[in-house]
């Protein structure tokens, strides 16, 4: 299952594509990549540990 996110553009919660895992200034997680349906830029705020699964499955790449 891929990783789940918000797109702005949409309005509806799609699957992200090309989904990369960076870690924020306060030390948090967030996965960013694509709409697979309209191609524009999402996000998703995750924890640790979802981030650390997420990338272990091979649904996000560790991009920090």
């Amino acid at each position: 299952m891929a990783i789940e996110g918000r797109c702005m553009k949409c309005k509806e919660n799609k699957e992200m594509k090309d989904a990369e895992m960076h870690m924020t200034s306060r030390g948090g997680y967030m996965a960013k990549g694509k709409c697979s349906v309209c191609g524009c830029g999402m996000c998703r705020i995750m924890s640790k540990d979802n981030a650390e699964k997420a990338i272990s499955d091979g649904e996000a790449k560790k991009a920090y």
